[in-house]
C-alpha cells in the first residue's frame, strides 16, 4: 500500500501544478502535468499490487484508468479530431467500469429492488443531460447519446455496488460508488465545457473531480 500512497501523492502534486497551468493558459504546463497525473493514477492499482493474482475487478479498473490516460492525452489537443478520440477512449474506458461492476454482482440487481427508484432517476438524469446539451451538438448526437448512455450505465452499477450485495468489501463498495458518482460530475464539466461555455472553472473544478474518480477506482481495485 505505501506505493499506492506515493503514487496517489504524485498524481495530487501533479494535479495542482496542471490546474494552475490550465488557470494561466500554459500550454506547456498542461503537456507537461497531464501525462504525469494520469500515469499516477494507473500506477495505484498496479504497484499496490491489485494484478497481482487479484480479481476480474482490478483488471478491468486498470484497463479504464489505461483508456482514461489516452483519453486525457487526447484532449490536451485542441482540435475536433482530438476530441473524438478522447470521447471513444473515454467511452471506452467505462465501459471497463461498467464490466468491472458486472464482475461484482448479477445486472439484474443494477435495476432491481431499492435500485428501482434510483435506475429511474438516473435515466431522468440522462434525458435533462440531453435536453441540455442537444441544441448545441449539431453532427456529434450520436456519440453523445451513445455517452450519456454508457456513463448513465457505469454509475448505475456504481451505486448498485453499495445497495445491493456485491462482493467486494465495504470499503471497496464505498469507493466504487463514490468514484462512479465523481465522474459523472466530471463530465458533466467536459459537456460545458465543449458544447456551453469555455469557462476556466469547468477545468478548476472538473479536473480535481475526474482525478479523484480515478484514484477513488484505484483505490477500490486495491480494497476489491
Amino acid at each position: 500500500m505505501i506505493g499506492a500512497g506515493i503514487a496517489t501523492a504524485a498524481c495530487v502534486a501533479a494535479l495542482l501544478a496542471l490546474v494552475r497551468a490550465e488557470r494561466g493558459n500554459d500550454r506547456r504546463g498542461r503537456f507537461v502535468w497531464k501525462p504525469i497525473a494520469s500515469a499516477a493514477f494507473i500506477a495505484v492499482p498496479v504497484v499496490g499490487g491489485a494484478l497481482s493474482g487479484g480479481p476480474t475487478l482490478a483488471m478491468w479498473i486498470t484497463a479504464g484508468l489505461v483508456l482514461g490516460a489516452v483519453g486525457d492525452v487526447a484532449l490536451m489537443f485542441d482540435d475536433e479530431r482530438a476530441f473524438l478520440a478522447g470521447l471513444g477512449a473515454f467511452l471506452l474506458g467505462h465501459v471497463a467500469y461498467v464490466i468491472a461492476l458486472a464482475t461484482t454482482m448479477p445486472l439484474a440487481t443494477w435495476v432491481a429492488g431499492v435500485m428501482i427508484p434510483v435506475a429511474i432517476a438516473i435515466g431522468i438524469g440522462a434525458a435533462l443531460v440531453l435536453r441540455w446539451l442537444w441544441p448545441r451538438l449539431g453532427s456529434m448526437r450520436i456519440p453523445v447519446i451513445g455517452y450519456v448512455a454508457v456513463i448513465s450505465t457505469m454509475i448505475l452499477g456504481g451505486i448498485a455496488a453499495s445497495m445491493t450485495d456485491a462482493m467486494v468489501a465495504p470499503t471497496g463498495r464505498a469507493l466504487l460508488t463514490a468514484g462512479a458518482c465523481a465522474f459523472y460530475a466530471s463530465d458533466l464539466a467536459v459537456a460545458r465545457e465543449k458544447f456551453v461555455s469555455q469557462d476556466p472553472w469547468n477545468r478548476t473544478l472538473g479536473l480535481p473531480i475526474y482525478y479523484a474518480a480515478q484514484l477513488l477506482f484505484g483505490w477500490a481495485a486495491l480494497c476489491a
